[in-house]
């Protein structure tokens, strides 16, 4: 099974704080706005887990 991390545009504010939490899967643009470059693998389940709690505006979902 794979998944994936989304990112809800309308909703994100750019805090940054999914790549404080999971650098290994978030990048950031230019205007701090979140870049996902993978898939969420077993080892990096539970940090995606807790991106997606910590994101202020709900913004981060996982899906599969």
């Amino acid at each position: 099974m794979t998944v994936r991390l989304r990112v809800d545009w309308p909703d994100c504010r750019a805090r940054g704080l999914c790549h404080e939490v999971l650098p290994e899967l978030v990048d950031l643009d230019e205007w701090g706005y979140p870049v996902i470059t993978g898939e969420v693998t077993p080892e990096l389940l539970a940090d995606a887990r807790v991106a997606v709690r910590m994101c202020p505006r709900l913004a981060l979902r996982l899906v599969t």
